[in-house]
């Protein structure tokens, strides 16, 4: 039996043509998916060659993932291929960055030994939407920033200041990221920082003929050498840097042990974790002697340290 289209064959035939088994097309001509063109005088299937077009479309639809409701939709042309193929793709992207989630998440639980609460704790923080951790971070950071917010000079500190987790993140960027959530909740840690900002909004409003340079790069610039040289912060080489210091802000020793608190820096390298940026080097080393040598030396004048 012949149609317009050609000759028709049974669905055995086809089965064989296509690769497909026989119940498998019988199911797809029920649903209405790939319908017979006509029967044999013993009432048998028969289907002409579109059928052939329409099975390989839909096993190659089938094998993306797309579901028999939008197949059907193709096929009696009420959606278009392409209309489909970008929807699907959409969520098959979604998909894709949630199972990457799940490595990433399942990949950090096996390196740190974590406890099941712990777990628990990174997985619930990893499936935050990006407008969810923008807001926990952007609560911090107003927090932290408040009263400083309108000022330009502020608007790249803030910046520096701000994680950004990538969309398909390494397992130390999920550690890193749920570990700097709970530090940004820590109610010492954001007066700490606090602190810091109040500090330095205040040196670069007092500052004349522009901005200063920063506590950090001067500590780093004038004790790094008598640090390499082995001077210990008691000894009286000491003393030229310990006026060095207070000649840069009288109040330097209450603004060293702010940002000589070890969870600034180790918000700093969480950050550079999960942002992809080279680790910071460790300041903790020159910090530390800054703040011993204030400590034991009075400084000259008998102006003290607050």
């Amino acid at each position: 039996m012949n149609d317009p289209l050609g000759p028709l064959c049974s669905i055995g035939e086809l089965a064989r043509r296509t690769g497909l088994t026989v119940k498998a097309i019988r199911f797809y001509s029920d649903r209405g998916i790939v319908p017979p063109t006509g029967r044999s005088p013993a009432g048998y299937r028969l289907y002409g060659a579109d059928a052939l077009a329409r099975l390989d479309l839909v096993r190659t639809l089938r094998e993306l993932g797309v579901g028999l409701p939008d197949i059907r939709k193709v096929v009696a042309r009420e959606l278009s291929l392409s209309e489909v193929a970008a929807a699907h793709a959409d969520a098959l992207a979604v998909q894709i960055r949630t199972l990457r989630l799940r490595h990433a998440v399942l990949t950090a639980v096996a390196r740190r030994d974590s406890s099941p609460e712990e777990m628990d704790l990174m997985h619930r923080s990893a499936r935050l939407s990006e407008d969810e951790r923008r807001r926990l971070i952007d609560d911090f950071l107003d927090s932290v920033f408040a009263g400083s917010a309108g000022s330009g000079a502020f608007v790249g500190i803030r910046r520096s200041f701000t994680p950004e987790l990538p969309d398909n993140p390494e397992p130390e960027q999920i550690a890193a990221w749920v570990e700097l959530a709970e530090l940004s909740q820590d109610g010492e840690f954001r007066a700490v920082v606090r602190r810091l900002v109040a500090h330095l909004a205040a040196e670069q409003e007092g500052a004349r003929g522009g901005p200063r340079p920063g506590l950090v790069p001067t500590v780093r610039e004038l004790v790094g050498p008598v640090l390499a040289a082995g001077i210990e912060p008691g000894d009286g080489a000491a003393a030229p840097v310990v006026e060095a210091l207070l000649a840069h802000d009288v109040h330097v020793l209450t603004r060293l042990e702010a940002v000589n608190d070890p969870r600034r820096e180790r918000y700093t390298e969480l950050l550079a974790v999960i942002n992809g940026w080279p680790a910071p080097e460790s300041v903790a080393p020159v910090l530390d002697w800054a703040v011993e040598a204030l400590r034991v030396r009075e400084p000259v004048g008998g102006s003290g340290c607050p």
